[in-house]
């Protein structure tokens, strides 16, 4: 068996059009999503890049607001409580990793929940909880988006999903309780991961271990969610890592599952890159819109419907 690919970028591509219809209904009212960056963590720029391009290609302003490592807690509570108060913005991204000694749950709190388009605030992720999903966590939403695609039934099907993040493992498996699928949550004190993992119809791995998953513990013809992402060396043929002009070591991108063994055994599968990552920025955008009508008081679809 060879697994079918789950294309994240058409598939992006396709929540973006639809998105761009329900841009075009809110009228000429101008959108403004407000990215705050605290600190010099570079890790994130790649992803603050593609929020701004698919902001543009929605005529969505994105305006990117560096604050200094200096800035203290409370100095970014102030400024994310002037962010709720002005209407000319629509949504607020807190860009993680925070400096050392930020309170990443006491801060995402402090935004708005009709303008967290991140869904991390308390309040969005009970909703969740309630089954009544308004701004979810794009990481989340688009790997479960993802799983939707292959028209897999999900009623009744055993899932695992590996890491309990706040940001992925937790809301993932909430989601899937929605659809009444049955779902374990496995993490780093979990017994026999393979004992679990080949009894699911379904994975979910968010971990960032390349290699966690291969391809013996996975169930044939199972769906398999690869959100885990890291850069490792690439490797010549004889094992040994391949070095650039400048004498470093070259890197790729990889997720946790081991993607030749998984696929060759699984029945569908996310590629890394190419998977879930261009879906995570549909999201984005998708939450961008469900902000906006959230705080005009008009009804919002869900982007799982």
């Amino acid at each position: 068996m060879a697994a079918r690919w789950i294309d994240g970028k058409a598939l992006a591509a396709g929540i973006l059009e639809r998105v761009r219809l329900q841009r075009t209904a809110l009228g000429a009212r101008p959108l403004r999503l407000v990215s705050v960056y605290v600190g010099d963590d570079v890790s994130s720029a790649v992803y603050i890049r593609n929020q701004k391009r698919a902001c543009e290609r929605m005529e969505i302003r994105f305006d990117l607001e560096h604050l200094p490592a200096t800035t203290t807690e409370e100095q970014l509570v102030e400024h994310l409580h002037a962010l709720n108060h002005d209407d000319g913005v629509t949504g607020i991204i807190l860009q993680r990793p925070l400096p050392p000694g930020m309170r990443q749950i006491r801060l995402q709190a402090k935004i708005h929940p009709d303008k967290d388009v991140e869904g991390l605030n308390p309040a969005n992720i009970g909703s969740i909880v309630y089954g009544l999903p308004k701004l979810v966590p794009c990481t989340a939403l688009a790997a479960v988006r993802c799983l939707k695609s292959t028209g897999v039934p999900l009623r009744g099907a055993d899932v695992v999903m590996i890491g309990h993040s706040e940001v992925v493992g937790k809301p993932v498996a909430f989601l899937m309780l929605n659809e009444f699928a049955t779902c374990t949550v496995c993490h780093i004190a979990t017994q026999d991961l393979a004992r679990k993992t080949r009894q699911a119809d379904v994975i979910f791995t968010a971990v960032g271990k390349p290699g966690l998953l291969t391809g013996d513990m996975v169930k044939p013809g199972a769906v398999v969610i690869d959100i885990g992402i890291r850069q490792v060396p690439q490797l010549a043929r004889d094992g040994t890592p391949l070095r650039g002009e400048d004498g470093q070591p070259l890197l790729r991108l990889s997720g946790d599952a081991d993607f030749d063994s998984v696929a060759a055994v699984a029945g569908w599968v996310t590629p890394v890159p190419g998977g879930v990552g261009p879906v995570t920025v549909a999201m984005l955008i998708h939450n961008t819109i469900v902000a906006a009508r959230l705080q005009q008081g008009l009804p919002i679809e869900s982007a799982l419907s």
